[in-house]
Protein backbone atom coordinates (compact mmCIF):
# COMPACT_ATOMS: atom_id res chain seq x y z
CA UNK A 1 0.00 0.00 0.00
CA UNK A 2 2.68 2.07 0.82
CA UNK A 3 4.11 1.49 -2.66
CA UNK A 4 1.26 2.61 -4.63
CA UNK A 5 1.15 5.61 -2.12
CA UNK A 6 4.22 6.61 -2.98
CA UNK A 7 3.87 5.73 -7.16
CA UNK A 8 0.86 8.35 -6.72
CA UNK A 9 2.43 11.14 -5.30
CA UNK A 10 5.21 10.93 -8.09
CA UNK A 11 2.90 11.26 -10.52
CA UNK A 12 1.17 14.26 -9.15
CA UNK A 13 4.98 15.70 -8.33
CA UNK A 14 5.64 15.57 -12.33
CA UNK A 15 1.88 17.35 -13.42
CA UNK A 16 2.47 19.93 -11.16
CA UNK A 17 5.90 20.24 -12.74
CA UNK A 18 4.35 20.38 -16.17
CA UNK A 19 1.57 23.17 -15.17
CA UNK A 20 4.47 25.10 -13.95
CA UNK A 21 6.08 25.11 -16.87
CA UNK A 22 3.38 26.02 -19.08
CA UNK A 23 2.35 28.78 -17.06
CA UNK A 24 5.85 30.05 -17.22
CA UNK A 25 5.79 29.64 -21.31
CA UNK A 26 2.43 31.56 -21.70
CA UNK A 27 3.53 34.52 -19.07
CA UNK A 28 5.45 36.38 -21.83
CA UNK A 29 2.74 35.64 -25.02
CA UNK A 30 0.34 36.95 -22.55
CA UNK A 31 2.31 40.12 -22.42
CA UNK A 32 2.48 40.43 -25.66
CA UNK A 33 -1.86 40.42 -26.71
CA UNK A 34 -3.47 43.69 -26.93
CA UNK A 35 -4.39 43.93 -23.21
CA UNK A 36 -3.49 47.17 -21.56
CA UNK A 37 0.09 47.41 -19.10
CA UNK A 38 -2.64 47.42 -16.27
CA UNK A 39 -3.87 43.96 -16.36
CA UNK A 40 -0.72 42.60 -17.69
CA UNK A 41 0.51 43.60 -14.34
CA UNK A 42 -2.26 42.31 -12.68
CA UNK A 43 -1.89 38.77 -14.56
CA UNK A 44 1.99 38.33 -13.71
CA UNK A 45 0.98 38.97 -9.74
CA UNK A 46 -1.41 36.23 -10.47
CA UNK A 47 0.53 33.46 -11.73
CA UNK A 48 3.38 34.16 -9.43
CA UNK A 49 0.98 34.10 -6.54
CA UNK A 50 -0.30 30.33 -7.90
CA UNK A 51 3.39 29.35 -8.90
CA UNK A 52 4.26 30.19 -5.26
CA UNK A 53 1.15 28.22 -3.64
CA UNK A 54 2.18 25.41 -5.73
CA UNK A 55 5.82 25.44 -4.98
CA UNK A 56 4.88 25.08 -1.40
CA UNK A 57 2.30 22.13 -2.10
CA UNK A 58 5.28 20.24 -3.66
CA UNK A 59 7.49 20.83 -0.49
CA UNK A 60 4.95 19.64 1.73
CA UNK A 61 4.39 16.35 -0.91
CA UNK A 62 7.76 15.62 -0.84
CA UNK A 63 7.92 15.50 2.95
CA UNK A 64 4.96 13.22 3.11
CA UNK A 65 6.80 11.02 0.32
CA UNK A 66 9.86 11.02 2.61
CA UNK A 67 8.21 10.37 6.11
CA UNK A 68 6.25 7.08 4.11
CA UNK A 69 9.79 5.62 3.16
CA UNK A 70 10.97 6.15 6.57
CA UNK A 71 7.43 4.08 7.74
CA UNK A 72 8.29 1.60 5.43
CA UNK A 73 11.39 0.80 5.91
CA UNK A 74 10.87 0.38 9.81
CA UNK A 75 7.90 -1.98 9.06
CA UNK A 76 10.75 -3.66 7.23
CA UNK A 77 12.96 -4.39 10.00
CA UNK A 78 9.88 -5.33 12.08
CA UNK A 79 8.92 -7.70 9.62
CA UNK A 80 12.49 -8.86 9.71
CA UNK A 81 12.59 -9.49 13.26
CA UNK A 82 9.29 -11.23 13.67
CA UNK A 83 10.99 -13.62 11.15
CA UNK A 84 14.15 -14.06 13.09
CA UNK A 85 11.72 -14.67 16.04
CA UNK A 86 9.90 -17.20 14.31
CA UNK A 87 12.72 -19.45 13.46
CA UNK A 88 13.89 -19.21 16.59
CA UNK A 89 10.56 -20.69 17.90
CA UNK A 90 10.18 -23.31 15.68
CA UNK A 91 14.01 -24.42 16.54
CA UNK A 92 12.55 -24.96 20.12
CA UNK A 93 9.75 -26.54 18.94
CA UNK A 94 11.89 -29.10 17.51
CA UNK A 95 14.28 -29.79 20.41
CA UNK A 96 11.17 -30.00 22.97
CA UNK A 97 9.46 -32.47 20.43
CA UNK A 98 12.90 -34.85 20.57
CA UNK A 99 13.04 -34.34 24.46
CA UNK A 100 9.38 -36.11 24.48
CA UNK A 101 10.50 -38.68 22.34
CA UNK A 102 13.13 -39.74 24.70
CA UNK A 103 11.54 -39.25 27.45
CA UNK A 104 8.64 -41.59 26.07
CA UNK A 105 10.39 -45.28 27.33
CA UNK A 106 11.41 -43.48 31.01
CA UNK A 107 7.19 -42.43 31.35
CA UNK A 108 6.14 -46.14 29.96
CA UNK A 109 8.62 -47.52 32.94
CA UNK A 110 7.24 -44.90 35.73
CA UNK A 111 3.47 -46.27 34.46
CA UNK A 112 4.53 -49.60 35.11
CA UNK A 113 5.93 -49.24 38.26
CA UNK A 114 3.15 -47.41 39.45
CA UNK A 115 0.51 -49.64 38.71
CA UNK A 116 -0.05 -50.86 41.77
CA UNK A 117 -1.00 -47.34 43.08
CA UNK A 118 -2.76 -46.61 40.07
CA UNK A 119 -5.21 -49.96 40.66
CA UNK A 120 -5.20 -49.02 44.53
CA UNK A 121 -6.80 -45.62 43.10
CA UNK A 122 -9.27 -47.14 40.58
CA UNK A 123 -10.32 -49.31 43.53
CA UNK A 124 -10.94 -46.14 45.50
CA UNK A 125 -13.10 -44.74 42.76
CA UNK A 126 -15.00 -47.54 42.32
CA UNK A 127 -15.64 -48.03 46.08
CA UNK A 128 -16.83 -44.18 45.72
CA UNK A 129 -18.94 -44.83 42.83
CA UNK A 130 -21.02 -47.47 44.70
CA UNK A 131 -21.64 -44.95 47.47
CA UNK A 132 -22.79 -42.56 45.10
CA UNK A 133 -25.04 -45.35 43.36
CA UNK A 134 -26.58 -46.04 46.36
CA UNK A 135 -26.77 -42.09 47.54
CA UNK A 136 -28.68 -41.64 43.81
CA UNK A 137 -31.03 -45.15 44.22
CA UNK A 138 -31.95 -43.61 47.99
CA UNK A 139 -32.77 -39.90 46.62
CA UNK A 140 -34.71 -41.56 43.56
CA UNK A 141 -37.03 -44.28 45.87
CA UNK A 142 -40.45 -43.82 46.83
CA UNK A 143 -40.06 -42.47 50.02
CA UNK A 144 -41.92 -44.67 53.08
CA UNK A 145 -44.83 -41.95 54.60
CA UNK A 146 -44.62 -41.37 58.16
CA UNK A 147 -46.50 -40.41 60.82
CA UNK A 148 -44.54 -37.27 61.38
CA UNK A 149 -42.94 -34.53 58.99
CA UNK A 150 -39.78 -36.70 59.12
CA UNK A 151 -37.84 -38.59 57.11
CA UNK A 152 -38.05 -42.84 57.44
CA UNK A 153 -36.21 -45.19 55.99
CA UNK A 154 -36.81 -48.71 55.25
CA UNK A 155 -34.10 -51.04 54.32
CA UNK A 156 -32.91 -54.83 54.76
CA UNK A 157 -31.76 -57.63 53.33
CA UNK A 158 -33.47 -60.55 51.89
CA UNK A 159 -31.17 -63.50 52.43
CA UNK A 160 -31.71 -67.22 51.33
CA UNK A 161 -29.40 -70.12 52.94
CA UNK A 162 -28.64 -73.04 51.69
CA UNK A 163 -26.40 -75.73 54.11
CA UNK A 164 -25.24 -78.88 53.98
CA UNK A 165 -24.25 -80.20 57.50
CA UNK A 166 -21.82 -83.16 57.88
CA UNK A 167 -22.62 -84.37 61.66
CA UNK A 168 -24.64 -83.45 64.74
CA UNK A 169 -25.50 -79.91 64.85
CA UNK A 170 -27.61 -78.43 68.00
CA UNK A 171 -29.43 -75.84 65.39
CA UNK A 172 -29.21 -76.77 61.43
CA UNK A 173 -29.55 -73.56 59.64
CA UNK A 174 -26.93 -71.83 61.88
CA UNK A 175 -25.26 -74.36 64.33
CA UNK A 176 -22.94 -73.18 66.91
CA UNK A 177 -22.41 -76.59 68.90
CA UNK A 178 -22.02 -80.00 67.77
CA UNK A 179 -23.43 -82.70 69.43
CA UNK A 180 -23.47 -86.26 69.90
CA UNK A 181 -25.09 -88.27 67.04
CA UNK A 182 -28.44 -89.54 67.24
CA UNK A 183 -29.44 -92.90 65.99
CA UNK A 184 -32.59 -92.32 64.74
CA UNK A 185 -31.92 -89.40 63.06
CA UNK A 186 -28.31 -89.39 61.27
CA UNK A 187 -25.43 -87.94 61.20
CA UNK A 188 -26.37 -85.47 58.28
CA UNK A 189 -28.80 -82.87 57.06
CA UNK A 190 -29.29 -80.68 53.83
CA UNK A 191 -31.42 -77.39 53.57
CA UNK A 192 -32.38 -74.34 52.77
CA UNK A 193 -34.05 -70.85 55.18
CA UNK A 194 -34.67 -67.79 54.59
CA UNK A 195 -35.15 -66.38 58.30
CA UNK A 196 -32.39 -64.88 58.49
CA UNK A 197 -33.71 -62.32 56.59
CA UNK A 198 -33.49 -59.35 58.33
CA UNK A 199 -35.87 -55.43 58.07
CA UNK A 200 -34.32 -52.24 59.29
CA UNK A 201 -36.96 -49.46 59.89
CA UNK A 202 -34.68 -45.79 60.89
CA UNK A 203 -36.22 -42.64 61.14
CA UNK A 204 -34.70 -39.38 61.79
CA UNK A 205 -36.12 -36.81 64.13
CA UNK A 206 -35.35 -32.90 64.58
CA UNK A 207 -32.59 -31.60 66.71
CA UNK A 208 -33.15 -30.66 70.31
CA UNK A 209 -30.41 -28.95 72.59
CA UNK A 210 -28.20 -29.30 69.47
CA UNK A 211 -28.01 -32.92 69.26
CA UNK A 212 -29.51 -35.07 65.98
CA UNK A 213 -32.01 -37.74 67.04
CA UNK A 214 -32.79 -40.62 65.87
CA UNK A 215 -34.21 -44.10 66.27
CA UNK A 216 -34.01 -47.55 64.54
CA UNK A 217 -35.83 -50.82 64.93
CA UNK A 218 -34.58 -54.19 63.71
CA UNK A 219 -36.16 -57.41 63.12
CA UNK A 220 -35.24 -60.86 61.62
CA UNK A 221 -37.38 -63.96 61.75
CA UNK A 222 -35.03 -66.79 63.71
CA UNK A 223 -37.68 -66.20 66.55
CA UNK A 224 -39.40 -69.72 66.23
CA UNK A 225 -41.36 -71.71 64.79
CA UNK A 226 -45.05 -72.48 64.44
CA UNK A 227 -46.88 -75.49 65.30
CA UNK A 228 -48.05 -76.03 61.79
CA UNK A 229 -47.04 -78.33 59.31
CA UNK A 230 -43.53 -77.33 57.79
CA UNK A 231 -43.39 -75.07 60.13
CA UNK A 232 -39.66 -74.61 59.90
CA UNK A 233 -40.40 -72.88 57.09
CA UNK A 234 -42.50 -70.46 58.78
CA UNK A 235 -39.82 -68.15 60.96
CA UNK A 236 -41.31 -66.30 63.17
CA UNK A 237 -40.67 -62.34 63.97
CA UNK A 238 -38.07 -61.59 66.32
CA UNK A 239 -36.91 -58.29 68.08
CA UNK A 240 -32.97 -57.85 67.71
CA UNK A 241 -32.63 -54.40 68.37
CA UNK A 242 -34.14 -50.67 68.58
CA UNK A 243 -32.43 -47.52 70.03
CA UNK A 244 -33.31 -44.27 70.16
CA UNK A 245 -30.16 -41.66 69.72
CA UNK A 246 -29.23 -37.96 70.41
CA UNK A 247 -25.78 -37.29 68.57
CA UNK A 248 -24.02 -34.37 69.50
CA UNK A 249 -20.59 -33.46 67.88
CA UNK A 250 -19.04 -35.35 69.98
CA UNK A 251 -20.92 -36.99 72.47
CA UNK A 252 -23.94 -39.16 72.42
CA UNK A 253 -26.55 -40.46 74.34
CA UNK A 254 -28.10 -43.83 73.50
CA UNK A 255 -31.26 -46.09 74.84
CA UNK A 256 -32.97 -49.06 74.06
CA UNK A 257 -32.39 -52.42 73.46
CA UNK A 258 -28.96 -52.82 71.69
CA UNK A 259 -25.77 -55.37 70.74
CA UNK A 260 -23.06 -55.47 73.55
CA UNK A 261 -21.19 -51.83 73.42
CA UNK A 262 -17.90 -53.12 75.32
CA UNK A 263 -17.68 -56.06 73.05
CA UNK A 264 -18.17 -54.18 69.10
CA UNK A 265 -16.18 -56.87 67.06
CA UNK A 266 -17.60 -59.60 65.47
CA UNK A 267 -16.00 -62.23 62.38
CA UNK A 268 -17.63 -61.37 59.01
CA UNK A 269 -19.62 -64.02 57.79
CA UNK A 270 -23.37 -64.11 55.55
CA UNK A 271 -23.61 -67.72 57.08
CA UNK A 272 -24.75 -66.86 60.59
CA UNK A 273 -26.82 -63.60 60.76
CA UNK A 274 -29.62 -64.89 63.06
CA UNK A 275 -26.18 -65.10 65.63
CA UNK A 276 -22.62 -63.59 65.32
CA UNK A 277 -20.23 -65.88 63.49
CA UNK A 278 -18.27 -67.86 66.09
CA UNK A 279 -21.06 -67.37 69.10
CA UNK A 280 -20.41 -69.71 72.23
CA UNK A 281 -16.73 -70.38 70.84
CA UNK A 282 -15.35 -67.20 72.34
CA UNK A 283 -17.46 -64.43 70.84
CA UNK A 284 -19.20 -62.54 73.66
CA UNK A 285 -22.91 -61.42 72.14
CA UNK A 286 -26.02 -60.10 73.22
CA UNK A 287 -29.15 -58.20 72.40
CA UNK A 288 -29.74 -56.34 75.87
CA UNK A 289 -31.65 -53.22 76.93
CA UNK A 290 -29.12 -50.91 77.98
CA UNK A 291 -28.44 -46.84 78.35
CA UNK A 292 -25.00 -45.99 77.84
CA UNK A 293 -23.37 -42.45 77.07
CA UNK A 294 -20.55 -42.15 74.47
CA UNK A 295 -17.67 -38.95 74.52
CA UNK A 296 -15.20 -38.70 71.86
CA UNK A 297 -11.78 -36.82 72.59
CA UNK A 298 -9.86 -35.88 69.71
CA UNK A 299 -6.30 -35.95 70.16
CA UNK A 300 -5.45 -35.13 66.45
CA UNK A 301 -6.59 -35.20 62.97
CA UNK A 302 -6.27 -38.61 62.59
CA UNK A 303 -6.09 -39.73 66.06
CA UNK A 304 -9.16 -39.77 68.74
CA UNK A 305 -9.72 -41.50 71.79
CA UNK A 306 -13.29 -42.57 72.61
CA UNK A 307 -14.95 -43.46 76.14
CA UNK A 308 -18.12 -45.14 76.50
CA UNK A 309 -20.04 -46.29 79.70
CA UNK A 310 -23.48 -47.92 80.23
CA UNK A 311 -26.04 -49.13 82.21
CA UNK A 312 -27.66 -52.66 81.10
CA UNK A 313 -30.00 -55.31 81.64
CA UNK A 314 -28.17 -57.57 83.99
CA UNK A 315 -28.78 -60.56 81.86
CA UNK A 316 -28.04 -64.28 83.46
CA UNK A 317 -28.78 -66.73 80.38
CA UNK A 318 -32.05 -68.32 81.46
CA UNK A 319 -35.23 -69.22 79.39
CA UNK A 320 -38.44 -66.54 80.12
CA UNK A 321 -40.88 -69.27 82.43
CA UNK A 322 -43.94 -68.30 80.17
CA UNK A 323 -44.80 -67.36 76.83
CA UNK A 324 -47.23 -64.59 78.01
CA UNK A 325 -45.85 -62.96 81.32
CA UNK A 326 -42.53 -61.34 81.73
CA UNK A 327 -40.92 -62.47 85.11
CA UNK A 328 -37.83 -61.08 86.12
CA UNK A 329 -34.38 -62.77 85.70
CA UNK A 330 -32.10 -63.74 88.02
CA UNK A 331 -29.95 -61.14 86.98
CA UNK A 332 -33.13 -58.38 87.44
CA UNK A 333 -33.59 -60.24 90.80
CA UNK A 334 -30.56 -58.81 92.08
CA UNK A 335 -32.27 -55.18 92.09
CA UNK A 336 -29.20 -53.58 90.24
CA UNK A 337 -28.23 -53.01 86.67
CA UNK A 338 -24.94 -54.45 84.94
CA UNK A 339 -22.06 -52.01 84.71
CA UNK A 340 -19.62 -51.94 81.48
CA UNK A 341 -17.50 -49.32 80.32
CA UNK A 342 -15.00 -49.17 77.18
CA UNK A 343 -11.91 -46.92 76.77
CA UNK A 344 -10.63 -46.99 73.18
CA UNK A 345 -7.81 -45.79 70.94
CA UNK A 346 -8.40 -44.82 67.32
CA UNK A 347 -6.55 -43.87 64.62
CA UNK A 348 -7.41 -43.26 61.04
CA UNK A 349 -4.40 -45.02 58.60
CA UNK A 350 -4.90 -44.69 54.62
CA UNK A 351 -8.62 -45.31 54.49
CA UNK A 352 -8.54 -47.62 57.16
CA UNK A 353 -8.82 -47.55 61.01
CA UNK A 354 -6.36 -49.06 63.53
CA UNK A 355 -8.31 -49.77 67.07
CA UNK A 356 -7.71 -50.78 70.79
CA UNK A 357 -10.23 -51.30 73.19
CA UNK A 358 -10.35 -52.24 76.43
CA UNK A 359 -13.71 -53.17 78.60
CA UNK A 360 -14.83 -54.10 82.09
CA UNK A 361 -18.23 -55.23 82.68
CA UNK A 362 -20.32 -56.13 86.08
CA UNK A 363 -23.60 -57.38 86.98
CA UNK A 364 -24.73 -59.14 90.40
CA UNK A 365 -27.68 -62.10 90.57
CA UNK A 366 -29.83 -63.28 92.80
CA UNK A 367 -30.60 -67.29 92.88
CA UNK A 368 -32.90 -67.04 95.10
CA UNK A 369 -32.96 -68.55 99.46
CA UNK A 370 -30.31 -65.57 99.64
CA UNK A 371 -27.59 -67.00 96.81
CA UNK A 372 -25.99 -64.07 95.41
CA UNK A 373 -23.50 -64.40 92.31
CA UNK A 374 -21.20 -61.46 90.91
CA UNK A 375 -21.17 -61.91 87.14
CA UNK A 376 -17.91 -60.03 85.49
CA UNK A 377 -15.92 -60.20 82.62
CA UNK A 378 -12.72 -58.27 80.84
CA UNK A 379 -12.33 -57.56 77.55
CA UNK A 380 -9.10 -56.23 74.81
CA UNK A 381 -10.26 -55.80 71.09
CA UNK A 382 -8.19 -55.12 68.23
CA UNK A 383 -8.39 -54.14 64.21
CA UNK A 384 -5.22 -53.62 62.67
CA UNK A 385 -4.86 -52.88 59.12
CA UNK A 386 -2.01 -54.62 57.55
CA UNK A 387 -1.70 -52.81 54.28
CA UNK A 388 -3.92 -52.21 51.62
CA UNK A 389 -5.30 -55.30 51.27
CA UNK A 390 -5.22 -57.00 54.74
CA UNK A 391 -6.82 -56.71 58.19
CA UNK A 392 -6.80 -58.08 61.48
CA UNK A 393 -9.60 -58.05 63.83
CA UNK A 394 -9.56 -60.04 67.66
CA UNK A 395 -11.37 -59.90 70.74
CA UNK A 396 -10.72 -62.05 73.81
CA UNK A 397 -12.25 -62.08 77.15
CA UNK A 398 -11.70 -63.57 80.81
CA UNK A 399 -15.13 -63.66 82.81
CA UNK A 400 -16.97 -65.37 85.61
CA UNK A 401 -20.97 -65.72 85.18
CA UNK A 402 -21.65 -64.77 81.83
CA UNK A 403 -23.48 -67.48 79.97
CA UNK A 404 -26.16 -64.37 79.54
CA UNK A 405 -23.41 -62.97 77.27
CA UNK A 406 -22.79 -65.44 75.67
CA UNK A 407 -19.45 -66.66 77.79
CA UNK A 408 -18.91 -70.25 78.97
CA UNK A 409 -20.38 -71.76 76.32
CA UNK A 410 -23.96 -70.03 77.75
CA UNK A 411 -23.54 -71.83 81.03
CA UNK A 412 -23.17 -69.21 83.96
CA UNK A 413 -23.52 -71.14 87.28
CA UNK A 414 -22.44 -74.36 88.56
CA UNK A 415 -24.03 -75.89 91.57
CA UNK A 416 -23.17 -78.12 94.63
CA UNK A 417 -26.58 -80.13 95.03
CA UNK A 418 -30.17 -79.68 94.30
CA UNK A 419 -31.19 -76.21 93.12
CA UNK A 420 -34.18 -76.15 95.24
CA UNK A 421 -32.20 -76.70 97.87
CA UNK A 422 -31.84 -74.14 100.11
CA UNK A 423 -28.35 -75.32 101.48
CA UNK A 424 -27.07 -75.78 97.85
CA UNK A 425 -24.27 -73.52 97.16
CA UNK A 426 -24.23 -71.51 93.39
CA UNK A 427 -20.89 -70.37 91.89
CA UNK A 428 -20.50 -68.59 88.59
CA UNK A 429 -18.56 -70.72 86.03
CA UNK A 430 -15.31 -69.32 85.17
CA UNK A 431 -14.44 -69.22 81.60
CA UNK A 432 -11.75 -67.58 79.07
CA UNK A 433 -12.01 -67.57 75.41
CA UNK A 434 -11.84 -64.94 72.23
CA UNK A 435 -11.41 -65.49 68.36
CA UNK A 436 -9.34 -64.19 65.46
CA UNK A 437 -9.70 -62.73 61.83
CA UNK A 438 -7.53 -62.48 59.12
CA UNK A 439 -9.31 -60.60 56.10
CA UNK A 440 -8.09 -59.95 52.38
CA UNK A 441 -9.38 -57.68 50.14
CA UNK A 442 -9.07 -58.87 47.07
CA UNK A 443 -10.94 -55.85 45.49
CA UNK A 444 -13.34 -53.42 46.25
CA UNK A 445 -16.28 -56.00 45.62
CA UNK A 446 -13.91 -59.46 46.54
CA UNK A 447 -13.16 -60.53 50.18
CA UNK A 448 -12.02 -63.69 51.66
CA UNK A 449 -12.27 -64.12 55.79
CA UNK A 450 -10.76 -66.68 57.63
CA UNK A 451 -11.47 -66.80 61.79
CA UNK A 452 -11.12 -69.49 64.41
CA UNK A 453 -12.85 -69.47 68.08
CA UNK A 454 -12.43 -70.61 71.13
CA UNK A 455 -14.72 -70.19 74.18
CA UNK A 456 -13.08 -72.95 77.63
CA UNK A 457 -14.98 -73.07 80.97
CA UNK A 458 -12.65 -73.98 84.16
CA UNK A 459 -12.89 -78.03 83.65
CA UNK A 460 -11.81 -77.66 87.72
CA UNK A 461 -14.91 -76.17 88.44
CA UNK A 462 -17.16 -78.53 86.09
CA UNK A 463 -15.81 -81.53 87.97
CA UNK A 464 -16.06 -80.27 91.18
CA UNK A 465 -19.63 -79.87 91.50
CA UNK A 466 -21.69 -82.96 90.16
CA UNK A 467 -24.63 -81.33 89.63
CA UNK A 468 -25.68 -80.00 85.89
CA UNK A 469 -24.72 -76.54 84.76
CA UNK A 470 -27.14 -73.79 84.38
CA UNK A 471 -29.05 -73.98 80.97
CA UNK A 472 -27.65 -77.52 79.41
CA UNK A 473 -28.40 -81.19 80.63
CA UNK A 474 -24.50 -81.93 80.05
CA UNK A 475 -21.38 -79.56 81.12
CA UNK A 476 -19.78 -78.30 78.28
CA UNK A 477 -16.19 -78.60 78.64
CA UNK A 478 -14.78 -76.23 75.54
CA UNK A 479 -15.83 -75.06 72.00
CA UNK A 480 -14.16 -74.64 69.14
CA UNK A 481 -14.80 -73.33 65.67
CA UNK A 482 -13.34 -72.25 62.54
CA UNK A 483 -14.49 -70.87 59.33
CA UNK A 484 -13.28 -69.92 55.64
CA UNK A 485 -15.70 -68.28 53.17
CA UNK A 486 -15.45 -65.65 50.23
CA UNK A 487 -18.18 -62.83 49.99
CA UNK A 488 -18.81 -61.38 46.45
CA UNK A 489 -20.91 -58.47 46.27
CA UNK A 490 -21.10 -57.15 42.50
CA UNK A 491 -23.28 -55.10 42.67
CA UNK A 492 -23.98 -52.43 45.74
CA UNK A 493 -27.31 -54.48 46.22
CA UNK A 494 -26.41 -57.99 45.40
CA UNK A 495 -24.01 -60.62 47.68
CA UNK A 496 -23.30 -64.08 47.37
CA UNK A 497 -21.24 -65.60 49.50
CA UNK A 498 -19.88 -69.59 50.28
CA UNK A 499 -18.63 -70.68 54.12
CA UNK A 500 -16.73 -73.74 54.77
CA UNK A 501 -17.16 -74.24 59.09
CA UNK A 502 -15.90 -76.90 61.21
CA UNK A 503 -17.35 -77.12 64.85
CA UNK A 504 -16.01 -79.31 67.71
CA UNK A 505 -17.62 -79.16 71.00
CA UNK A 506 -15.90 -81.28 73.95
CA UNK A 507 -18.51 -82.37 76.83
CA UNK A 508 -16.54 -83.16 80.15
CA UNK A 509 -14.57 -86.18 80.76
CA UNK A 510 -16.18 -87.43 77.36
CA UNK A 511 -15.42 -87.83 73.72
CA UNK A 512 -15.54 -84.62 71.36
CA UNK A 513 -18.01 -84.23 69.30
CA UNK A 514 -17.38 -82.80 65.49
CA UNK A 515 -19.52 -81.11 62.36
CA UNK A 516 -18.65 -79.72 58.99
CA UNK A 517 -20.81 -77.17 57.41
CA UNK A 518 -20.76 -75.74 53.85
CA UNK A 519 -23.39 -72.91 53.07
CA UNK A 520 -24.10 -70.88 50.12
CA UNK A 521 -25.97 -67.65 50.81
CA UNK A 522 -27.25 -65.57 48.23
CA UNK A 523 -29.08 -61.83 49.68
CA UNK A 524 -30.27 -58.51 48.60
CA UNK A 525 -30.19 -55.37 50.06
CA UNK A 526 -32.62 -53.07 50.14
Amino acid sequence: MQGIFVTKYRHTLRTLSIVGAFLALSGPAYSQSSTAPRDQKMDLREVTAVLRQMQEQIQQLQTQVSNLKAEQQSERATSDELRNELTAARSQMEALNTAAQARGAQAVDEQASTGATTQARVNKLEETQQLEDAKVRDLSQTRVESGSKYRVRFSGIALFNMFDNRGAVDNADFPQLAVARDLASGNSSVGGSVRQSQIEVQAFGPTIGGARTSADVYFDFAGGFPDAPNGASFGIMRLRTGVVRFDWRQTSLAAGQDTLFFAPLSPTSLATLATPALAYSGNLWSWTPQIRLEHKFVVSDSKTVVLQGGLLDSLSGDTPRSTFYRYASWGERSGQPGYAVRLAWNQAVGSQTLTFGASGYYGRQAWGFGRSVDSWAGMLDAKVPLGDKFEFTSQFYRGRGIGGLGGGIGQTTVWSGLFVDPATQIYGLDSIGGWAQLKFAATSKLQFNGAFGLDNPFATQLRMFNATSAGYPFRLSKNESGLLNFIYQPRSDIVFSMEYRRLKTFTLDSRANAANIASLSLGYLF
